[in-house]
């Protein structure tokens, strides 16, 4: 890879960062263009996670193969008032059957096994990101900053 293309690479990887780390729910496209997303961006905002989960569950009975109504369906029990943690596993589960490569998926379920005490299985999505990433991608670090804290936390 020249110098220009990887440049070009960096610039592009580092602007769709920002634009997630401002506030977009999805690193899937504009979730403006989507109702859906933007009503749970917002509800997210206001962390109103059961604002989020009514109007992701309606989505989802509209548009059922949907992988990222499924991850922030997920998303926003495993955030809400005693999640279902059964529930949030069955969401991110086919939020990947229908898109394996969701690296949004693999960082909230490797997050949804550390709140179950599976480090195991939190690392194993960790790796998968290694994979999926070019070059590093938020959902890789923070993946794995929350690993090494809840680590430290097990620590005698």
């Amino acid at each position: 890879m020249n110098h220009f293309t990887r440049l070009l690479v960096t610039t592009c990887l580092s602007a769709s960062a920002a634009a997630f780390a401002a506030g977009d729910v999805s690193d899937y496209g504009n979730s403006s263009a989507d109702p859906v997303l933007a009503a749970t961006q917002a509800a997210f905002a206001k962390k109103d996670w059961a604002a989020a989960q009514n109007g992701l569950q309606q989505a989802l009975a509209a548009s059922p193969q949907n992988a990222d109504y499924h991850n922030l369906y997920a998303y926003s029990i495993r955030k809400g008032h005693s999640p279902d943690m059964a529930l949030v596993f069955k969401h991110y589960g086919e939020a990947l059957r229908l898109n394996p490569k969701h690296r949004g998926a693999h960082e909230y379920v490797g997050e949804a096994y550390l709140m179950v005490n599976d480090a195991t299985k939190a690392r194993q999505h960790l790796a998968a990101l290694d994979k999926l990433c070019f070059l590093p991608c938020e959902e890789y670090s923070d993946l794995k900053k929350a690993i090494a804290a809840y680590e430290a936390r097990r620590k005698p």
